[in-house]
């Protein structure tokens, strides 16, 4: 347990659980950041309903940790993921997940814990997502969930939930800068060596071909990628990027859509809109300036493109994530 902060992290961990998941909830609430912050950012527990928890196929057991009891003082509380999604939860966790929400507790499901949220009856007509392995299954069993199978998270205000094991973090750093403003939130990144934000959605990650084994050195849009992030605030076009890369256009298409399953514009945009949050959460006073300094133009396009990707607009990205929000 973390102590310092009044805000409480509970994780239950149930039979079968995933240990990387619970791994990644230790790593960005329950680690002490007093020395690299100042202050300590959650009070963290785990809970389970047995005092010895079998984790997924038997990789270890867990002991010595609170019983489901510890449910009951969460400010936010994880809740069980399991690779079994058909088994049946326990009831007595799904009544700490009902628990939990009736008192208004905020409620986390990573990857396969969309599931347990559901089937405790929380979902109902809310957003969520899952791995998108079990889109299908997830659609069929719980109709009334407003499943969003081709994003990496889903922020439904006191409902979250991640689409798979490492989105975990990217979900969990997004709680991070949604509590504690997104200097706590880089701090943490930068511990954990993963970015604050990640561009894109399950779709880039479902079924990605493989790059053919003959490709070289030379053909890795690292260096191509790199040029072009820094200067994302001047004209570039998808020709000017095939020039830079000495290639086609058609060639250039053809290595992006090998290499990160996406097209010349499609990065491009999504890292001029990546850039504008960054200015915006620094304080950037005027919509026009950040459309310029990003690359992105007008205040019309920054506002349809950040919608598009966040579903927000700059005013009320603002308002969540800018200094003093």
């Amino acid at each position: 347990m973390t102590q310092g902060s009044s805000h409480r992290v509970v994780v239950i961990v149930d039979e079968n659980s995933n240990p990387f998941e619970l791994s990644c909830a230790i790593e960005v609430f329950g680690l002490r950041r007093k020395a690299e912050l100042g202050r300590e950012l959650y009070d963290f527990a785990l809970c389970s309903p047995e005092p010895r928890t079998l984790m997924r196929d038997g990789f270890f057991t867990l002991t010595g940790v609170a019983g489901l009891e510890a449910a009951d003082t969460a400010d936010t509380l994880i809740v069980p993921n399991r690779p079994d999604t058909d088994v049946p939860r326990r009831p007595a966790v799904l009544d700490a997940v009902r628990r939990a929400h009736q008192r208004g507790a905020r409620l986390v499901g990573f990857c396969s814990g969309a599931f347990t949220m559901a089937e405790a009856g929380v979902l109902d007509g809310r957003r969520a997502t899952a791995h998108w392995q079990w889109a299908d299954a997830f659609r069929a069993r719980f109709p009334a969930v407003r499943l969003e199978p081709d994003v990496l998270f889903v922020d439904d205000g006191d409902i979250l939930t991640a689409a798979g094991s490492a989105a975990a973090l990217d979900l969990g750093l997004h709680l991070v800068r949604r509590d504690h403003g997104v200097e706590a939130a880089v701090s943490v990144s930068r511990r954990l060596v993963f970015a604050v934000h990640r561009d894109g959605g399950q779709r880039q990650f479902v079924e990605h071909p493989i790059p053919s084994p003959a490709s070289s050195a030379d053909t890795s849009l690292g260096p191509l990628l790199e040029w072009a992030r820094g200067r994302l605030g001047t004209p570039l076009t998808v020709a000017g990027l095939a020039a830079r890369a000495a290639v086609s256009p058609a060639t250039l298409h053809r290595r992006f859509r090998a290499q990160l399953g996406t097209t010349p514009l499609a990065w491009l945009t999504a890292e001029r809109v990546a850039l504008a949050c960054r200015l915006m959460e620094r304080g950037d006073p005027a919509v026009e300036s950040v459309a310029r300094a990003s690359g992105l133009g007008t205040a019309a396009n920054l506002r349809t493109q950040l919608r598009r990707r966040t579903g927000l607009t700059p005013s009320a990205y603002r308002e969540r994530f800018a200094p003093g929000a």
